[in-house]
């Protein structure tokens, strides 16, 4: 909105020409998202904790130390929410489809989270929403948006290290709706501990950021011989709003949390690291990047067909972080190392831009 409303009058007055600059805006989207949520923070969790009484269910099939959380409230994810879409609102250019497109992910996204953490509130247990409808309700919200990716550039995916551009014709569409639904629910399964999602997410987001606003700019992306996307920047300005949010959050959810941040927000952010790689055609730079997203997720899948084709499993509870709780890890030990991991990643992922 401010780049809508002030920049014109720039040639007025000359210092409003500052809201050109899409790194001012990604910036000052971030410092406002993490100052929204400092405001609102503690007065959001204290109305969520009056209304939930009891808080998130605990399974009770879960690591014996998780039963002392019982009664911390849960869908913090609405105030991540909440600061990213008010920051995205007020900085970036709202003529910009991909920024709707990115908000639309990221509130349906939201959306199915919130149904499915009321559901287990409401039966106090961790049996929410069916994972049919879930998925189902995934499927809708991203057949939107790829449509319009698919109307907006050619159906293309960059490969790193090896600077190719792989053509998927048709299958790009499917492709796509992987990408949302697949990186929604990893982020969504890592979401285990305390603060454990939430800060890779901020490192992917940005990673993503900076690989936005080359992709957006024809001379630097010519230059490291990544897909040009005509106005990709301004996805830098949503991921700078959240990386923002999810800093603020942070602050609440850290060991030990004040408030967990539930299917809304785990389901949103998946949902919003997917769009914004897709629309800069890199979800394989997304999947280096968020590599312990991926980690998490396989783990499930690894134990589940173990446990079904052997009958033995291959971890001693998944997803993956718990496997190291059980094995005497505590829990602040599993989520710093699981955070300098994704940190590593994050830089890996960015050092193959330069590669050729």
């Amino acid at each position: 909105m401010f780049y809508n409303v002030l920049y014109p009058l720039h040639e007025t007055y000359s210092f409003l020409n500052v809201f050109q600059y899409i790194t001012f805006r990604a910036v000052y989207a971030l410092v406002t998202s993490l100052v929204i949520c400092w405001v609102v923070g503690p007065s959001f969790i204290r109305w969520l904790r009056q209304k939930q009484g009891k808080g998130q269910p605990i399974r009770h099939d879960g690591p014996q130390s998780h039963f002392k959380k019982q009664g911390t409230p849960t869908m913090g994810g609405l105030l991540i929410l909440f600061s990213i879409t008010l920051s995205t609102l007020l900085w970036a250019d709202l003529t910009s489809m991909l920024v709707w497109m990115a908000l639309l992910v990221t509130l349906g996204y939201g959306l199915i989270g919130w149904f499915d953490d009321y559901l287990k509130l409401r039966k106090q247990n961790s049996d929410g929403l069916s994972g049919r409808w879930k998925l189902l309700l995934q499927l809708l919200f991203a057949a939107i948006p790829t449509y319009v990716l698919m109307t907006m550039g050619a159906p293309v995916v960059d490969v790193p290290f090896f600077k190719i551009e792989w053509d998927l014709g048709w299958w790009y569409a499917p492709f796509i709706v992987f990408v949302l639904v697949g990186t929604s629910n990893a982020v969504n399964l890592t979401d285990g501990l305390d603060g454990l999602a939430v800060g890779p997410t901020f490192m992917v987001a940005t990673a993503l950021a900076l690989v936005a606003y080359l992709a957006g700019h024809v001379h630097f992306a010519n230059y490291l011989l990544i897909p040009y996307v005509a106005g990709a920047g301004e996805l830098a300005v949503f991921c700078g709003a959240m990386v923002g949010a999810c800093l603020g959050f942070l602050w609440f959810n850290s060991y030990p949390a004040q408030v967990f941040m539930g299917d809304v927000g785990a389901l949103a952010l998946g949902g919003a690291l997917g769009f914004v790689a897709c629309a800069v055609h890199q979800p394989f730079l997304l999947a280096i990047a968020g590599g312990l997203f991926v980690f998490e997720a396989v783990s499930v899948m690894v134990q589940v067909a173990s446990f079904k084709l052997t009958g033995k499993r291959v971890f001693r509870m998944a997803p993956i972080h718990h496997h190291y709780e059980l094995k005497g890890w505590p829990e602040p030990r599993v989520i710093v190392r699981f955070w300098i991991i994704s940190l590593l990643l994050a830089l890996l992922a960015l050092s193959t831009l330069k590669l050729r």
